[in-house]
């Protein structure tokens, strides 16, 4: 029996937007997910690899995005398993763009993201998708779900994800808690995508996928002998004492504060990919003042475009560190691009005045001192080996704390604190 639609809200029907349409299939009868209402995540862990091998066998592919520790098992899988299948994308709005691209070849590709990276897919999801009846699945991890502990940046998007997707006129739906629903469920989504047009969405809980046991290759980065803390300890100290740094969020900026904490640190919470949009703006409204910007490479492939801004607008004391692992480490090691990518050819394209790569601490103190002496902006490139500490605890001072703590260093000792 055909499921009927949701009524729409006033402003749609004024408007002429259709409403959105029910769940195909039946979903409807467990009612709309909303931060009130959901069960919470399921009680057992799926096996990455029947999960991917279901998706596969449903005719789903490729699978693209940005990943999430929660989903990392599956991009684990996939990339194991069905290598052709899953596409690495900088940020999630290039996933929907790609996935919609896809599309337009008869593909059923699929979007990995976590619900933070949908503010990124905003644009794509509701200007392209929607606009040309482009359906493209989604798989969004629910971090900040209501009820369950998570890091502050997570706190809003955790609290508006359903309703943020059906404002988007995105149908959803909680993904499955066993392998015998995940069938069903993915027979749902393409109903439902095949007769609207419309992208349809699962969220995805903490501890839904158990762990991927995968092997690791050796790579460039993993030669290096040269970790994130110790490369982050040589840019500091060798930095003059006034000097101001914004760390990019993980453990970037979680290794800083336990080593290096000071009232001249700013530690960029979520906002993946900004911190050196940060710094720019830092730099311009101190242009007295060092600037640091110690970034990943997965950041920075996030928000490439930075470094065009920062290169046109060539704040002079401004230090880009681009601190590359090759992999994003905070969600379970999985590889970035970057070792395709050189980010000093890219930064000299854009306008930076000097760009080096370092691998070692006599390196990357010679060549961090090099760039305090002459005009920038300058990019260094270091190249880390991956780990870190497994006792690498959270941020002790609160977020609002440490910007406030910044911004009165960055009016003057008087008001520092």
């Amino acid at each position: 029996m055909e499921p009927s639609a949701r009524t729409a809200p006033p402003a749609a029907a004024a408007t002429g937007i259709p409403p959105a349409v029910d769940d195909a299939g039946g979903a409807d009868r467990r009612g709309p997910v909303t931060a009130a209402t959901h069960p919470g995540p399921p009680a057992g862990a799926l096996e990455a690899s029947a999960v991917a091998g279901l998706f596969v066998d449903a005719g789903f592919g490729p699978f693209t995005g940005v990943p999430c520790s929660f989903l990392g098992p599956l991009i684990s899988a996939l990339e194991a398993e069905h290598p052709d299948a899953y596409l690495a994308a900088a940020n999630e709005g290039e996933a929907v763009a790609i996935a919609a691209g896809s599309r337009l070849t008869g593909r059923r590709p699929v979007v990995i993201l976590q619900n933070s990276g949908l503010g990124n897919a905003v644009n794509p999801l509701t200007s392209l998708c929607y606009t040309l009846r482009l359906p493209v699945l989604l798989l969004i991890t629910w971090r900040g779900e209501p009820g369950h502990q998570d890091e502050p940046q997570h706190q809003l998007m955790g609290a508006i994800t359903p309703e943020l997707l059906s404002s988007m006129r995105i149908s959803h739906e909680e993904f499955p808690a066993t392998a015998t629903e995940v069938g069903p469920a993915l027979a749902r989504a393409i109903l439902h995508m095949d007769r609207t047009g419309l992208p349809y969405a699962f969220l995805v809980h903490k501890g839904a996928l158990a762990p991927y046991a995968r092997a690791r290759g050796e790579t460039p980065a993993a030669a290096t002998s040269m970790l994130r803390a110790e490369a982050i300890r040589t840019v500091v100290d060798t930095a003059a004492a006034d000097t101001l740094v914004v760390a990019t969020t993980g453990k970037t900026a979680r290794e800083l504060e336990r080593d290096r904490d000071r009232a001249a640190n700013l530690y960029v919470v979520g906002s993946m990919g900004c911190a050196s949009s940060i710094g720019l703006g830092v730099a311009l409204g101190a242009p007295e003042r060092d600037v640091v910007v110690l970034d990943g490479d997965g950041a920075a492939l996030m928000r490439l475009e930075a470094m065009a801004t920062i290169g046109r607008q060539a704040p002079e004391r401004l230090l880009h560190v681009v601190l590359d692992n090759e992999s994003y480490e905070s969600t379970g090691g999985q590889a970035t691009f970057s070792a395709d990518v050189d980010f000093c050819a890219v930064a000299l394209a854009c306008g930076y005045s000097s760009a080096a790569e370092v691998a070692d601490v006599a390196g990357l103190r010679t060549a961090s001192e090099r760039a305090r002496a002459a005009p920038g902006p300058h990019l260094l490139r270091v190249r880390i080996r991956p780990g870190s500490d497994p006792s690498l605890g959270r941020p002790a001072l609160a977020p609002p704390q440490a910007a406030a703590r910044f911004a009165a260093t960055v009016a003057g000792p008087d008001r520092a604190r």
